[in-house]
């Protein structure tokens, strides 16, 4: 049985409006915004809306709508940073490598010969940041008026 979920982790304060993210998606079941500690340029983490710690705990109803959310949000990355590939990571207790106790996916754009940088590594310049979010946003928007 895996620990409770902790209303006070980072991404329930970013769920709240306590603490600023670059949003690069929201609706009323899922928010999307830019990994801070990136992997990969065009990093993003998608998360419900639900408080639920990991994928032991988050009901299968709120599961399902948020991977059809982490599909769409992949689509987006990859058309906006014209990446080879996309690698989806979703971590599961300490031991799985989970740090932040929020479900969540991480969507990292790929390139060929690319390596990953590592998990938790150097803070990504807002402005960069900010340039990523605007063309995934811009992707999505795309996206969006052709259906």
């Amino acid at each position: 049985m895996s620990a409770a979920y902790d209303p006070n982790n980072i991404f329930a304060k970013i769920l709240r409006g306590e603490i600023p993210c670059e949003k690069v998606y929201e609706d009323e079941d899922a928010l999307a915004f830019m990994d801070v500690m990136p992997r990969s340029d065009g990093h993003v983490l998608v998360i419900p809306k639900l408080g639920a710690r990991n994928i032991f705990d988050v009901p299968p109803e709120v599961l399902s709508a948020l991977i059809l959310r982490v599909q769409k949000i992949a689509r987006a990355v990859k058309a906006a940073t014209g990446a080879e590939g996309i690698t989806l990571h979703q971590f599961n207790e300490p031991a799985g490598g989970q740090s932040v106790f929020h479900i969540h996916f991480h969507v990292m754009p790929r390139w060929e010969g690319v390596a990953l940088r590592p998990h938790g590594g150097k803070m990504a310049d807002p402005a960069v940041l900010k340039a990523h979010a605007d063309k995934i946003r811009a992707a999505l928007a795309a996206d969006a008026s052709e259906t």
